[in-house]
């Protein structure tokens, strides 16, 4: 009796203690590849030769592909998650930046930015199905949690689009600060979250009466303002702290939602751009341009705890969900 409950201990610690392994997806915008790391051990585990100028990344909702913007190539490319290699193509138009996907996880919206439109794809179909005008050089990408209204900023406009996904036409435009680069919605689509990369700030909007409620701005102690300049955003799922990448000051700001204060900035690598949790929450990984590196943040304890070198100019993760 006994040697069977010690044994169940020890399994228990053994098989129990053990973290989820989770696969993270880094497209590396200068070297043309994209890093696969393991969350288990937090090492680069396979590099995957992909098109030009990788830069927006994500997983299918069915976790079957990852999808990688290739900006000189004109695609987006589907990397299948069980062999790790390219096996197909999305029709996404000229210079594809960023994207986002519907709520089911059927239709993709790409902004291309050579052309200012972003355009709608069928995934299943592997065909464009619309497209949309907006204003020039759009980058960020974001949809309601409801589906209802899809986000775009455009940089050198200064706005954030409000488009309608059913009739794929702008219904709206909100002016931001300087060169808009991400948007994110909170968990409860109350708030939309704007950053604006030369104005230095996050543009907090009203998506029902779409105008500017607020703006966060950031001052990073002993540091100019001009290196401080937002990009990718990151909202816990309960909704309580944001995270904002803040470029070429290497810090990451954690945000109070409620609140909209800066309650502690976080030193990563250099030129942090986008990020992405692990699915337990437990983590953030950031995207580490200039040192070419991934910093990763225990949430919990608002502390960086470990850094994974990958490739050439890293520019966005995807994170798997399992």
């Amino acid at each position: 009796m006994w040697l069977r409950f010690i044994l169940g201990i020890a399994l228990a610690l053994l098989f129990g203690g053990q973290a989820s392994a989770y696969r993270a997806y880094v497209a590396n915008e200068k070297s043309n590849t994209v890093s696969l790391i393991d969350t288990d051990t937090w090492k680069v585990v396979k590099t995957i030769k992909v098109g030009q100028r990788p830069r927006g990344i994500a997983y299918t909702k069915d976790q079957k592909y990852v999808l990688v913007a290739c900006g000189d190539d004109d695609t987006i490319q589907m990397i299948d998650t069980s062999t790790n290699t390219v096996s197909d193509t999305l029709p996404s138009g000229p210079d594809p930046e960023f994207f986002t996907a519907s709520p089911d996880g059927k239709i993709l919206y790409v902004a291309n930015e050579n052309d200012n439109t972003v355009t709608i794809i069928d995934i299943a179909r592997r065909a464009q199905i619309g497209a949309v005008q907006v204003g020039v050089e759009p980058e960020g990408m974001a949809i309601s949690p409801d589906g209802k209204i899809l986000i775009n900023t455009s940089e050198t406009t200064n706005m954030a689009h409000f488009i309608d996904p059913a009739k794929h036409e702008v219904v709206a435009s909100v002016l931001v600060d300087q060169r808009p680069r991400f948007a994110a919605f909170t968990p409860d689509g109350s708030e939309l979250w704007v950053s604006s990369e030369v104005g230095g700030t996050v543009s907090v909007i009203d998506p029902v009466k779409r105008v500017v409620t607020q703006k966060i701005e950031f001052a990073i102690p002993g540091m100019r303002p001009d290196p401080i300049q937002p990009v990718g955003i990151d909202i816990t799922t309960d909704g309580k702290l944001a995270f904002i990448a803040l470029g070429p000051a290497n810090h990451v700001a954690v945000v109070d939602v409620k609140t909209h204060k800066v309650i502690k900035y976080l030193l990563v690598g250099e030129r942090v751009w986008h990020m992405a949790f692990t699915p337990d929450g437990k983590y953030l990984l950031t995207a580490n341009g200039v040192s070419n590196d991934v910093s990763v943040i225990d949430v919990a304890a608002l502390k960086v705890v470990n850094t994974v070198q990958v490739g050439e100019l890293p520019w966005g993760i995807a994170m798997s969900d399992h």
